[in-house]
């Protein structure tokens, strides 16, 4: 936030005679707020805005009881600000990494080269207690909504929320440029986009592993590689330039044979022996030793569990794991069990997968959910989606026994096949609890092998950096602290440290050329833009701090009523608390704050007319400040002042 300040204020005597200047300013700065007070007349002083005391609800809020000088206030945000980076000379390519840096999740790149910009991955991020009430994080494209008309294409690596996700919110903005992506992800994104209804058909170019297609205006190529992920269809991206070709496989992993040997990566080896510029790859699970399972492991992990189970079997897992939901349909039908899906979005995706032969069920595998109850229990097996217990997911709608169908069972066996996402840790364990309180048996990933990473751990990396042998490298999609961690490896391997790229930020600027890499001292916008029912980009900062300041100390809300004539309150004041103080057990602090209340206003009454808005403010600050000193709490102080 920004905040200016400007003199000249108007004299009360002249109020008639520059009424009409009143209005030729409010028309030149319609989003600035002018209040207007006599200087002369009161003869106060101009206080400080004390930026430690906003947090007690008030945009302004005064050190001392002198009357507050207003100010010319003009809120601008991060959305509109730094857009100037673009001189892209042909000398170099330029990688900036819009989101995916500092997170997991909000993945988007942006590689611009002369008067071509390329966007892999526009995906969102979900929202942390930090950010309560919103739906979805995404991207900031306003830099690239500058420059909209040089974007050439976006590419699209697979079909999971963090690397789609975003594509319905910021394709406008984008200036609606053709999708690469293969098939099924294609797929995925018409389907999701049909809940726009505002959005325009988006322009999908589909491709295939082995395509090669030109970009652009500068002699750009893409081809195209198959990539193992926990998604069908995924791809990765070689962008051909003339220093030479940028490899980014998106998320990956390293498929193995039952000998632990690395399996279907020849066309990494391809790509080494032809040679790399710079390699762009994911560092999620660099923390993790080894290699990740694979989903012939996960698949011989479930059977021996729901070979087990005596009676119905539910299997909690993310809509989007199809090739998991395929397994875990195989081994049903092989235990001779019905299965019934529930979750609209893990029914939406299995029929996409219908359509495009990933998923093709026996003719009377499966049944309605409405139907479970007609087959004996050990022949069920309910396919379902909440592994997270979020908060409307279908398991959890069944363990809250607000499901109309399925109500949980002492022998049910209820497997949660994913892996906790970070940040989730306390709503599992409520449905852990409440699923084994109501007798169920709970088997999740630490007790079995019923879930594996699609994200290559420590090894699988290494491994793919061997057999890639890039130049220079750029690791993204996750913490810093990840970032650094694979650039260690990087070193291990005997990648000299000037050779990588470690992007401090989301907004980063990277040159690099065939015969450098460096990181410039620009940057361009990149701070989280908030999705919030409707709304794209209203849930400002300051809104979030507001919710979170409600959601730790509550509100508490003044409402008095002053006579015009003598300026004195008439009646008691009211007060109503939310979340702060329980009002009927805490009469002696409010009969103190009413104190409080009056005589902070009767102060400020003689001068006439009576300046509401400075009034409100000393109520707000006196309130709070005696609210915090009595109770150690901040509650946001909104004092209502009503003039009769």
């Amino acid at each position: 936030m920004i905040i200016e300040k400007k003199k000249g204020f108007l004299d009360p005597k002249k109020k008639k005679e520059n009424k009409e200047n009143k209005k030729i300013e409010n028309k030149k700065s319609a989003n600035s707020a002018t209040f207007k007070h006599s200087a002369k007349k009161h003869n106060k002083k101009e206080t400080k805005v004390s930026r430690k005391k906003m947090s007690m609800g008030s945009r302004y809020a005064v050190k001392s009881r002198k009357r507050m000088i207003p100010t010319i206030t003009h809120l601008r945000d991060d959305i509109t600000l730094g857009i100037k980076p673009r001189k892209v000379s042909k000398d170099h390519v330029r990688v900036i990494p819009i989101g995916g840096v500092e997170e997991v999740g909000r993945n988007m790149i942006a590689v611009e080269y002369g008067n071509d910009i390329i966007i892999m991955d526009a995906g969102l991020e979900f929202p942390t207690s930090d950010h309560p009430g919103v739906d979805y994080l995404i991207p900031n494209v306003s830099y690239l909504k500058k420059y909209k008309h040089l974007i050439r294409a976006i590419v699209i690596s697979h079909g999971h929320l963090d690397h789609v996700g975003a594509l319905p919110y910021v394709i406008e903005d984008l200036g609606n440029p053709p999708i690469y992506t293969t098939g099924f992800t294609a797929a995925l994104i018409k389907k999701k986009h049909s809940e726009f209804k505002h959005l325009p058909t988006p322009n999908i170019i589909q491709v295939k592993k082995g395509d090669r297609l030109k970009i652009g205006k500068e002699g750009m190529f893409f081809r195209f590689f198959g990539v193992e992920h926990a998604i069908p269809d995924s791809i990765g991206t070689i962008l051909e330039t003339k220093f030479g070709d940028i490899v980014y496989p998106g998320d990956f992993k390293v498929a193995r044979d039952k000998d632990n040997n690395p399996v279907e990566v020849e066309e990494y080896e391809e790509m080494g022996k032809k040679g790399v510029l710079l390699l762009i790859l994911e560092s999620t699970n660099i923390e993790k030793e080894g290699f990740s399972g694979t989903d012939e492991e996960v698949a011989e992990g479930l059977e021996s569990v729901y070979e087990k189970a005596k009676g119905r079997i539910i299997t909690a897992t993310f809509s989007s794991q199809i090739e998991r939901v395929v397994d875990i349909v195989k081994i049903s039908e092989k235990l001779g069990r019905k299965v019934a899906v529930l979750g609209f979005s893990l029914k939406t995706n299995l029929e996409l997968a219908k359509e495009y032969n990933i998923f093709a069920p026996k003719k009377d595998t499966l049944i309605d959910i409405k139907d479970v109850d007609k087959y004996p229990q050990n022949k069920v097996m309910i396919i379902c989606t909440g592994g997270q217990g979020e908060e409307n997911s279908a398991l959890v709608r069944i363990v809250n026994k607000r499901d109309r169908n399925i109500k949980i069972q002492k022998d049910d066996t209820v497997v949660l096949s994913s892996s906790i996402v970070p940040g989730n840790e306390r709503p599992v364990q409520y449905l852990k609890d409440n699923l084994a309180r109501q007798g169920a048996k709970v088997i999740h990933y630490k007790m079995a092998t019923v879930h594996a990473s699609g994200h290559a751990y420590r090894e699988e990396v290494a491994v793919l950096h061997k057999l890639v042998k890039p130049k220079f490298f750029i690791p993204v999609h996750g913490f810093y602290f990840n970032l650094v961690r694979h650039k260690e490896l990087a070193m291990e391997l005997g990648m000299p440290e000037k050779n990588i790229a470690v992007p401090f930020c989301n907004g980063t600027i990277i040159n690099l050329n065939d015969q450098k890499i460096e990181q410039i001292k620009d940057s361009v916008p990149a701070n989280f833009v908030t999705v919030d029912g409707l709304g794209v980009g209203d849930v400002k900062e300051v809104v979030l701090r507001d919710r979170n300041i409600l959601a730790q100390d509550g509100i508490f809300v003044v409402f008095a009523v002053v006579d015009e004539t003598t300026g004195r309150v008439k009646t008691s004041p009211d007060i109503i608390s939310r979340g702060f103080i329980y009002l009927r057990e805490s009469q002696e602090l409010l009969h103190e704050v009413r104190r409080i209340i009056r005589s902070t206003i009767e102060a400020n009454t003689k001068i006439h007319p009576i300046d509401v808005g400075f009034i409100t403010e000393e109520v707000r600050e006196e309130v709070g400040k005696f609210l915090f000193q009595h109770t150690k709490r901040r509650p946001m102080v909104l004092p209502v002042i009503v003039r009769v």
